[in-house]
């Protein structure tokens, strides 16, 4: 029963504390540590997400106005501005992403079961990175241009589900194309893959992995047709070859042969040139697959839009990644609740009441409920919605 209980403290049911509390001990988060914790750490910046705090005094200033109901939502320490920010800068950024990565384990296999447009059995992926503007004065690590500070969320998101299930975070200088050396490739999987992870030595890497990519090529390569397939040019499609790199540098790093399809879009009057090393794949299906790929620009613009990334509560390496980090746990809690409640809103509906009503006392099933009252459309229109029912 949830009688008595916040939303706040409701919310803290989805979270696996035993496993939370083994990523604290990986990493000696707590010792020496007398007044603050790393779960309070992890509340509070739970708090400041799901709120849209501004800094560390506005979480401070909301927190202590709640301090009759903190205890009950799971609070035991009290709250300070500095303390919170000596934990961001001093406690291991790994103990949140390990917490991070174990909610989207979980947040996975309960997603599974979503069906893609196309007709495939096993795992397909997105891959691609953004980029967050910095102040260079006050985050030095993170140069990107001369004058110029950036950090860059390199992400791989699962198909079915859109949740991220490998983040890297650097400052703006790193290769996109350099993260691909970090990814554990899963022998069947298809990657979809930006033009600007072209790197012909990386990309055979996959094909002796034994997975799949499909990645847009780029105008000026050279290469010499060994094989054409008849295709259904009424659905979009022009040609279906298969190829042989002839450049010298290209054909050294990939000696085998490439799957070439050319597309047109319809819809966005593009004609767009895909490869590939599968061969078994319908061509249509290898276009349809390659759309998906926006997915993961949909999921960077909605955690831009719906999480506190952009400006950050502190100013090394180490306060950035676990903001980070917490918001990408936030995000997967959000879709977790979604789940296993079967909430019928999207996920910037919930968290824009959860917002409001964190510390009320109401069943969270009930709070989130669809009532016969709709909201107006429009005022979720500067809303992307990702995970829509």
């Amino acid at each position: 029963m949830n009688t008595g209980r916040t939303i706040f403290s409701q919310i803290l049911d989805f979270l696996p504390k035993h496993i939370f509390d083994r990523c604290v001990d990986r990493y000696d988060g707590n010792h020496r540590v007398h007044n603050f914790s790393c779960f309070n750490q992890f509340l509070c910046m739970t708090f400041a997400q799901l709120t849209y705090r501004d800094g560390l005094r506005d979480i401070e200033v909301c927190l202590r106005a709640m301090q009759p109901k903190l205890y009950h939502a799971g609070f035991r320490e009290k709250i300070s501005r500095s303390t919170l920010a000596d934990a961001n800068e001093k406690r291991n950024w790994h103990i949140y992403a390990d917490f991070a990565n174990a909610l989207i384990k979980k947040a996975r296999m309960l997603y599974a079961g979503e069906v893609l447009d196309v007709d495939l059995k096993t795992a397909a992926y997105a891959f691609d990175s953004t980029i967050i503007d910095l102040c260079l004065s006050l985050f030095p690590w993170a140069r990107f241009r001369k004058h110029k500070g950036a950090v860059k969320i390199h992400t791989l998101i699962d198909l079915r589900g859109c949740i991220p299930c490998f983040i890297h975070i650097t400052d703006g200088k790193v290769h996109d194309v350099n993260i691909l050396d970090e990814l554990v490739l899963e022998p069947g999987a298809f990657y979809m893959i930006d033009r600007g992870y072209t790197d012909f030595e990386r990309l055979y890497a996959f094909t002796q992995n034994m997975a799949f990519f499909i990645i847009p090529a780029k105008h000026n390569l050279h290469y010499g047709t060994s094989a054409y397939r008849h295709v259904d040019k009424t659905v979009g499609l022009r040609s279906d070859h298969t190829i042989i790199l002839k450049g010298h540098y290209t054909a050294k790093d990939y000696p085998e042969p490439l799957r070439r399809v050319v597309f047109f879009d319809k819809e966005l009057q593009n004609r767009i040139v895909l490869l590939s090393n599968n061969f078994v794949l319908p061509a249509f299906s290898i276009a349809q697959l390659y759309r998906y790929r926006w997915r993961v620009e949909l999921f960077f613009k909605w955690i831009k839009q719906n999480l506190k990334i952009k400006s950050f509560y502190g100013t090394s390496f180490n306060a950035v990644s676990t903001q980070i980090w917490i918001a990408i746990s936030v995000f997967v809690l959000v879709a977790l609740i979604k789940k296993e409640l079967k909430i019928d809103r999207n996920l910037s509906e919930i968290l824009q009441i959860l917002s409001i009503c964190l510390f009320e006392k109401t069943p969270i099933q009930q709070a989130l409920a669809e009532n016969s009252q709709k909201f107006p459309e429009n005022n979720f229109s500067n809303q992307l919605i990702l995970l829509d029912s």
